[in-house]
């Protein structure tokens, strides 16, 4: 009975023990008879030190240990003490550390008559979408187009130009770039489609690419690129063109520039001009004589590269539209499928059909966590909105929110007419709500309440209400070029100071002296005094900056290589635009000022961040400082917090960024002169501007350039009672006084404080 039953049990996994007890006896019996047909050959291989190489060859170590293994051997660095250091130098970028190359470099070909024709009408439709791009000219045209870049080699003959254009592209930029295109200006050039074929080929070999066309009694198998319709060079072929470029010139005899570095590549390079490589075909399109862009719907035309000949500038124009509606089609088209795909997958999903947000592909909504991160919805009309700036309930709708609006409603009645038409017809009357938020996750969202007269086929009309909602969702990220700065530059600190702020001056100039003198920073430093009227009559008997100059001298005499000017001003009202217009003048037009105040702690830094943010003709940099609380309400049961060091944020522990105070600033004197310049006109009209102003509300007003405002974790300023002059605008008065309040401490130490002294009176 046992044994029956055991067997009744074990009687399904019979089949796999079976099976796995004969493939084991299999792969041992494999194993020795593939043992003894290979041990002598892995044992004489292995055994000698070798490495098995390509077909069955055995590479030979250098050093001739043939019977020992190989072992790393790590080599220390000594450094020779006796050998003077060397500084190491690195490059302006990284990419030229790392060896990283630009891909593509597009070169123009035209002449002084077309250089403001097909020229300019080549870089208004496609220079922009390259890296870069060249119009190579013989003779220069007495007046240039603005924002091209023009060489001109000074000779107009068609051979010359090409010879003297492959040899300035060798020259000054064969070390920069992968690929380089060189076309014509009547060849309309496909931006996009022309970076993507060279993303796709390998830049590392010799390639000659473009539309192959044969010579005139020539060899069969040798063809050039016609020009016409470009050509890509790379950058191993251009290196090894450049030293038969002058034997070129001088052998080959050709009318045709493309025809001459065809014929000078075959006979020197032995390669000949191809339309397919890696898979990859060069596309182009010849255009008819009285052809129409609009009405060009053959697929070779909307595959093309390049479209060849372009006889004017209005063509020009008319092919970049025709394309750019082509590439819009089709990334709808893409848009369409990707939205299909997220829907048939989005039922897999945990969540199934619920899961695919709407707008489908676009992230979904922020998902607050506390009720302090939930995102307030702005209401509107289509005249208020009701959050302003200013904190006023209500506002009027101007500048960018009104034409935000404006397009809002617009896009939400042509998307309610595509959806319902032909049936319904809608014409929006009024808003009735309107709600919007930002949300930084997707993009700005919108919820519209709209009364529409409802138009059916049958003339009827009705006015209903209807609710729509509206994203416009960020779009992709993108590198903004800004001009390159350095952290060289020499910055001119400018230090206003009254008679009451005598008392900081000895803290700042400690500052000053250790983080700029002993660190032999480059930086200057200007005081600029500012008497009252009182004070002035009395300079001569009592001066009140007596001390102030004193601690000057005594700078100067530690450090002899250094001067500390200082400059006196009578004014009842320091107006800060005054004083600049005083500074600006006694300064060149290239100084970089940094406008401080005696309680700023200055470091390197900051200054660094100075010189990076502050841009010539481009940005002006105003920070907002570090302000530390009081300690007598603040921090009574806490340590004091310390001056910042490599981590400027671990000292920022009680306090607040004071978004209040705009007397810090960092600017190039040109940049200041050029708004003042601007501002000369509503001066005449209203003299009293220049006191109800600051520096900050000049250059948002009147300079036109990026006004660049940031909190500064390096700027530092300890909590200082201040008394704020009433005879300032009635806007700088208020902003003094709420930074003053607002700077004595944070609610909860208020808060403990009032709860205190409250305790204390009851007792």
């Amino acid at each position: 009975m046992r044994l029956s039953s055991l067997v009744a049990l074990f009687r399904p996994a019979l089949p796999l023990i079976l099976g796995l007890s004969l493939g084991c006896s299999l792969s041992l019996l494999m194993v020795s008879w593939t043992q003894d047909d290979t041990d002598d050959a892995c044992g004489d291989e292995l055994g000698n030190g070798g490495l098995f190489l390509g077909r069955g060859e055995r590479g030979d170590f250098r050093d001739g240990a043939g019977s020992e293994d190989f072992q790393p051997r790590i080599v220390p660095y000594h450094k020779d003490p006796n050998k003077p250091h060397k500084k190491v130098l690195r490059t302006r970028y990284i990419h030229t550390e790392l060896g990283i190359r630009e891909r593509l470099l597009v070169g123009v070909l035209t002449s002084r008559a077309a250089l403001n024709t097909l020229a300019v009408a080549v870089n208004r439709t496609v220079a922009h979408r390259f890296h870069r791009t060249f119009f190579f000219t013989g003779l220069r045209s007495p007046k240039l187009p603005h924002g091209m870049t023009v060489i001109a080699h000074g000779d107009d003959r068609p051979v010359w130009l090409m010879y003297e254009t492959v040899r300035h592209l060798h020259q000054h930029h064969g070390s920069d770039y992968d690929w380089f295109l060189l076309a014509q200006d009547d060849t309309y050039l496909q931006a996009e489609r022309l970076t993507e074929l060279v993303e796709h080929l390998s830049a590392g070999q010799d390639l000659y690419m473009g539309r192959a066309e044969e010579f005139i009694g020539g060899e069969e198998k040798a063809r050039y690129c016609h020009g016409g319709y470009g050509y890509l060079l790379s950058r191993s072929l251009l290196g090894r063109l450049q030293p038969h470029l002058d034997t070129c010139r001088n052998d080959i005899l050709s009318v045709r520039p493309d025809e001459w570095l065809g014929r000078c590549i075959i006979d020197y390079l032995g390669l000949s001009c191809v339309e397919l490589h890696q898979d990859m075909t060069y596309r182009y399109f010849e255009l008819g004589k009285n052809a129409d862009p609009e009405r060009e719907d053959s697929e070779r035309f909307k595959s093309a590269f390049t479209v060849h000949p372009v006889s004017e500038p209005n063509l020009m124009y008319r092919l970049h539209k025709r394309f750019s509606q082509i590439e819009l089609e089709w990334t709808y088209q893409q848009i369409e499928q990707l939205q299909m795909q997220i829907n048939n997958l989005s039922v897999l999903t945990p969540e199934g059909k619920a899961g695919a947000t709407w707008p489908i592909g676009i992230n979904a909504p922020f998902k607050p966590r506390t009720r302090f991160e939930v995102i307030n919805w702005e209401y509107f009309t289509e005249e208020h909105i009701y959050s302003c700036v200013d904190s006023a309930p209500k506002c009027e709708l101007h500048g960018a929110d009104r034409a935000d609006v404006s397009v809002v409603l617009e896009i939400a009645v042509e998307q309610l007419n595509e959806r319902y038409q032909p049936q319904l017809r809608f014409r929006k009357r009024r808003l009735l709500n309107g709600y919007r938020r930002f949300d930084p996750t997707r993009g700005m969202e919108y919820v519209l309440d709209l009364a529409l007269e409802a138009y059916t086929q049958k003339g009827h009309t009705q006015v209903i209400g209807k609710r729509v909602n509206l994203l416009r969702p960020l779009s992709a990220i993108e590198i903004i070029p800004m001009p390159y700065v350095t952290e060289a530059t020499r910055v001119q600190i400018i230090l206003p100071v009254t008679a009451q702020d005598q008392d900081f001056v000895g803290n700042f100039l400690d500052l000053y002296v250790s983080n700029a003198l002993d660190a032999r920073d480059n930086v200057l430093l200007t005081f600029l005094f500012i008497y009252d009227p009182f004070d002035a009559q009395r300079v001569s008997q009592a001066d009140v900056f007596a001390g102030v100059k004193a601690m000057i001298a005594e700078v100067e005499k530690r450090y002899s290589d250094v001067k500390i000017p200082w400059i006196s001003v009578k004014t009842e009202v320091p107006s800060q635009v005054k004083l600049m217009d005083i500074i600006s003048k006694k300064h060149p037009v290239d100084t970089l000022f940094f406008l401080a105040g005696v309680w700023t702690e200055v470091n390197a830094d900051f200054l660094n961040r100075c010189r990076m943010n502050a841009i010539t003709n481009w940005q002006v940099f105003f920070p907002i400082h570090f302000q530390e609380f009081s300690p007598a309400v603040g921090a009574r049961d806490q340590q004091p917090s310390v001056a910042p060091g490599p981590f400027a944020s671990e000292a920022l522990r009680d306090g607040r960024f004071d978004r209040h105070a705009f007397e810090e600033a960092c600017f190039y004197n040109a940049d200041y002169m050029s708004a003042r310049t601007k501002m000369a006109a509503d001066i005449l009209d209203n003299e009293e501007l220049l006191e109800s102003m600051d520096v900050y509300d000049i250059f948002v007003r009147y300079s036109g350039l990026h006004v660049f405002r940031a909190v500064e974790p390096a700027l530092v300023q300890k909590y200082v009672r201040r008394s704020c002059n009433p005879r300032f605008s009635e806007d700088v008065y208020h902003r003094c006084v709420l930074s003053s309040l607002e700077g004595l401490a944070s609610r909860s130490h208020l808060a403990m404080a009032l709860f205190e002294q409250e305790q204390a009176n009851s007792t």
